[in-house]
This record gives C-alpha cells, structure tokens and sequence, in this order.
C-alpha cells in the first residue's frame, strides 16, 4: 500500500511538471521551464519512495531520493520565483547549481552503506561537507527567495502567492515528518505539488481560475472529445 501510494503520488507531480512543460513551450517563460523542473524533480523525488517502499531502500534510491528532494525541488522553485520578478541571472545560477547538485549525489561516497525499509536520514550515510552542506544551502535560500518574492507581489497575485506559500509549507511539514513512513510522505507530496502547481499557473496567468472555469463552461459537460477539440 505505501509503495502504492509513493507511486501514484509520483504520477499526480509527473502531471502536473509535463502540463508545466508544455505551458513553457507554449509561452517561452523562463519561470515556467524552472518551475516545471522543480516538479519534475519532486516526481522523481516520490518514484524513489516508491522504489523504497516496494524494493527496500538502497544507494541507488537513496541517492536519486536525495538528489531530487533534497537537493533540486526547493531550488528550483526559488529560481522560477526569482525568474517570475524579472531577475534573469536567476537562470545562469539554477543551471550552475543542478550541474553542482548532480555531482555531489552521483560522486560523493557514503558514510554507510543504505538499506532497510523506512526512509533514510541523511546524517546517517552522508558527511556534512559537502553533500549536506549543499543542500541545506540550496533548500534554505530556494525557500527564502520562494517566500521573500511572494510577499513582495502578493498584492498583485494574492491567490497564487498564497497557494506557493502553501504548498512550501506542506513540502516543509512533509520533509520534517519524513520518518512517519513513505505513504505519509507521500501525501504530503501529493497535496504539495497540487498546491504548487495551482499557484503556479495563478501567479502566472492572472485570468486563472477564472479562465480555467469558463473553458469548462463552454466546453460543457455533454459534449464529446472530438467536438471539444474542434472548437
């Protein structure tokens, strides 16, 4: 059942990173491509519960657990943040970072080696320096420039700022109640990632919701596939 749930969590994010993804396509927003990293990041993040839940943990999951939740999501929601309030060297600097993260999670070696079935601490298979010292960096100053932009246009955007708070929130809780087990984690994921994606597309795309509601509205709720895709 946990790893059940670590999975379908992994494909609620997945979802919502490729709807971000084609939205960047779309438009061409730096923001969108960085926040759509970030959930990507998170659904990888999850799939590697979900791996330690069916197969028990190891370097393997650990490490792609590691990289992903650890050290990617809360970065690169801070970097499409920053992009969004017109700081362009946002996007050079997330770049250099990922680069940086993904070597510290494939080359630094660990202090013992991972197994078992719960959730692994990373104080117990990873030195402070680097590889814990990256990632709270990375977590501490992607959280603070996720909260610090959303304060200052929240007056702007009042309902996908607050939603981004949300959904950090819920990411924060999820990550400090980690050892509860990877279902629990992982509908923290779930909702976190739902919460981000909303605020997302709000913050971005000032008729959301109300342009989401009138396409249903017209599209209406008797109408086939291939009629909608006409119009």
């Amino acid at each position: 059942m946990q790893a059940l749930l670590a999975f379908a969590a992994a494909l609620v994010a997945l979802r919502l990173a490729g709807d971000l993804a084609r939205r960047f396509r779309a438009r061409r927003s730096p923001a969108l491509g960085m926040w759509a990293a970030a959930l990507l990041a998170y659904a990888l993040a999850s799939a590697a519960l979900a791996w330690g839940a069916a197969a028990g943990w190891d370097d393997r999951a650990f490490r792609v657990y590691y990289l992903c939740g650890g050290l990617l999501t809360a970065a690169l929601l801070g970097a499409g943040s920053l992009l969004l309030a017109g700081r362009r060297w946002a996007l050079p600097l997330a770049l250099l970072y990922t680069g940086l993260a993904v070597g510290v999670a494939i080359a630094v070696p660990l202090t013992e080696p991972v197994s078992g079935t719960s959730i692994p601490e990373a104080q117990a298979h990873l030195d402070l320096v680097p590889a814990r010292l990256v990632a709270i960096l990375g977590n501490s100053l992607g959280t603070l420039a996720v909260v610090v932009v959303a304060l200052a246009s929240f007056r702007r955007r009042p309902l996908g700022n607050a939603l981004i708070l949300a959904g950090v929130a819920v990411a924060a809780a999820g990550s400090a109640l980690a050892g509860l087990g990877e279902a629990e984690t992982a509908a923290f994921v779930a909702v976190a990632a739902l919460l981000l994606y909303a605020g997302v597309r709000a913050a971005s795309e000032p008729g959301f919701p109300r342009s989401a509601l009138a396409g249903a509205q017209r599209l209406g709720p008797g109408r086939p596939p291939a009629s909608r895709a006409s119009k």
